[in-house]
């Protein structure tokens, strides 16, 4: 898929998929493009969990809600740990937005679905919930799960506000 219909199809996909297998090369081209997307100060803060177990999915999906993701292949779990650089920033939430933007391009471009969970995760002790499952520990904060999947219904982006209302062109 071009570039530019990658980015016009990406969309949050909250549907039921069709319980098939990701093949391990498409998961390591999505994990790939997660590893290169740019990170402040190259620190590399944002890491990544793949799993493939049905059994481990179930339960991760399930830490979301009992209905989360019935059918996905994978999920990606996004982890980030927060580093001060001496002159005061951090560039924990830009690294993590990048490579999950990066992913989201990628699941899209090889036709799976999937769906940010931030949201999602940050309510009701979810990512503590998670971590736990996974073993997550050591300054890591779990983000968000991705599942990755055929999905079993076909969606589409829904409308954006027109090109004049979200930019102002200064000539």
């Amino acid at each position: 898929m071009d570039f530019f219909e990658t980015v016009k199809a990406r969309h949050s996909y909250r549907g039921a998929y069709t319980g098939a297998a990701v093949p391990d090369g498409d998961l390591i081209s999505i994990l790939d493009a997660g590893i290169r997307a740019p990170s402040g100060c190259n620190a590399q803060t944002t890491s990544f969990v793949l799993i493939t177990e049905p059994a481990l999915l179930k339960k991760v999906f399930a830490a979301i809600d009992e209905n989360f993701a019935v059918g996905a292949g994978a999920a990606i779990v996004v982890a980030t740990e927060k580093k001060v650089f001496g002159f005061g920033l951090e560039f924990e939430k830009e690294d993590y937005g990048a490579a999950v933007e990066n992913m989201l391009l990628a699941i899209t471009a090889q036709g799976y679905a999937t769906c940010w969970t931030d949201g999602a995760t940050r309510l009701n002790g979810v990512c503590e919930k998670i971590a736990g499952l996974l073993a997550i520990g050591d300054g890591k904060n779990v983000r968000c799960v991705l599942p990755v999947g055929v999905p079993a219904e076909k969606h589409s982006q829904p409308p954006r506000k027109s090109f004049e209302e979200r930019v102002d062109w200064r000539r």
